[in-house]
C-alpha cells in the first residue's frame, strides 16, 4: 500500500467530518438566532486562529500533503472564505 492510498482517504474522512461540524454550527448559529460570524471568527484561546482559519489550514494541509505524495505542486487556494456555504465549498473543491 502507498502513502497515497494510506493518508489520502484518511484526509477525506477528516475533511467530510469538519463538513458535518460546519453544518452543525450552522444550524446552531441560526436556531439561536447568533450571527454567524460570531462563530466563524471565534477562537478558543487569544492566540489561536479563528475558526474561519482553521477550515482553511485544514483543507490547505490535505491538499498539499496530496499533492505533493502524487509529485505536483499543490494548488493556491485563496483564503477568502467568510461563511458557512464557502467553507463547505472548499471543503468540497479539497476533496475534489
Amino acid at each position: 500500500m502507498s502513502m497515497s492510498d494510506a493518508s489520502i482517504p484518511v484526509f477525506e474522512i477528516g475533511l467530510n467530518a469538519l463538513a458535518a461540524l460546519l453544518d452543525k454550527a450552522e444550524a446552531y448559529a441560526e436556531a439561536k438566532r447568533i450571527d454567524p460570524a460570531a462563530l466563524l471568527n471565534a477562537r478558543l484561546f487569544p492566540d489561536m486562529f479563528a475558526f474561519t482559519r482553521q477550515v482553511q489550514s485544514a483543507c490547505d494541509q490535505a491538499k498539499n500533503a496530496a499533492a505533493r505524495l502524487a509529485g505536483v505542486d499543490p494548488p493556491g487556494f485563496e483564503d477568502n472564505e467568510k461563511t458557512f456555504a464557502e467553507l463547505k465549498a472548499r471543503i468540497a473543491k479539497t476533496i475534489a
